[in-house]
């Protein structure tokens, strides 16, 4: 603890429990979802970047979310982790404000690069002779841009708001991460400028790419339903499915954290929500994209079939 008054130098992250029965449990739990994670999505990485059938603007988008989904999961659980084996999980000012960028970037990163994988989706079933012009390689790499860039932009208001707060005696941060919530509680100064653009950035945030993904899936339904055989209804409605059922576990455990009152919002309830988004989105997301995706299995035959005759 520091003095009163004064700005802390340090944390300590409460962790998801207290309660000393469940810490060896939960630690090999979430280790094993970590390893999953990080299996899962670094062999969906080699396994697009080594098949050249694979190189489209689909897998493409794919693979920067298998990225982000590395980078955000090994941005938080490594460190939560921590608190099931240690007595207090410390963590610098310096420190929980890079975890706190990181998570930022990333988080927001996924939030548009799921739209940009709708959109795709949309040119590819309602505008299928045009697609490769539509998606060519310079405008992929141009959403791109605006993806990793929403989620820079995204990042750093929230963190040169954060560091403007003085953070008093109480260091206790009641969750397993810093996060923007939990961190504004043990602020001495004001937090009202931090609470209203939180809440505008995380309207646009998910606002912004719900929107883009409502109007695109709606557009594909209507072309679905103009498609007369029931063959190509089903291929077009599997081809979307993976998306879909991503884009719902990770805006609706998002919006339930961030966009209700926090006095309506008890932070074991925000824990339980973003442990959706960080720890099962992120270790989902390999087995929704691959399981249900044909081109995936075909590339994942191929690649160990090539080992094994070698």
């Amino acid at each position: 603890m520091v003095a009163e008054n004064s700005s802390a130098t340090e944390f300590i992250l409460a962790g998801l429990t207290d309660q000393p029965g469940l810490q060896s449990p939960l630690f090999v739990l979430f280790l094993g979802f970590y390893v999953f994670t990080v299996v899962g999505n670094l062999g969906l990485i080699i396994l697009i970047g080594l098949n050249s059938h694979l190189h489209t603007p689909m897998y493409f988008f794919l693979y920067n979310l298998s990225f982000i989904d590395f980078c955000y999961s090994t941005v938080i659980t490594p460190k939560m982790l921590v608190s099931f084996v240690s007595m207090k999980n410390i963590i610098s000012y310096a420190g929980c404000m890079t975890q706190l960028f990181f998570f930022l970037f990333f988080i927001v990163s996924e939030s548009f690069i799921l739209s940009a994988m709708a959109y795709d989706r949309y040119v590819a079933i309602c505008k299928p002779l045009v697609y490769t012009v539509t998606m060519s390689p310079q405008v992929c790499l141009l959403l791109l841009l605006g993806v990793y860039g929403m989620g820079f932009a995204g990042a750093m208001i929230h963190i040169a708001c954060m560091v403007r707060l003085t953070f008093c005696a109480d260091n206790l941060v009641d969750h397993y991460m810093c996060d923007i919530l939990p961190l504004l509680k043990l602020s001495c100064t004001s937090t009202h400028v931090n609470e209203l653009v939180l809440f505008v950035l995380v309207s646009i945030d998910i606002g912004v790419p719900t929107v883009t993904i409502f109007i695109s899936y709606a557009l594909i339904l209507s072309s679905i339903f103009c498609i007369r055989s029931t063959e190509g209804r089903f291929k077009a409605f599997s081809t979307c499915s993976s998306h879909i059922i991503a884009v719902a576990l990770f805006f609706g455990s998002g919006a339930f954290m961030y966009l209700r009152p926090s006095s309506l919002s008890p932070m074991n309830q925000g824990k339980v929500s973003s442990l959706v988004y960080t720890t099962v989105v992120p270790m989902l997301n390999p087995v929704i994209y691959s399981l249900r995706n044909k081109d995936v299995k075909r590339a994942l035959k191929k690649t160990l079939g090539k080992k094994s005759f070698s």
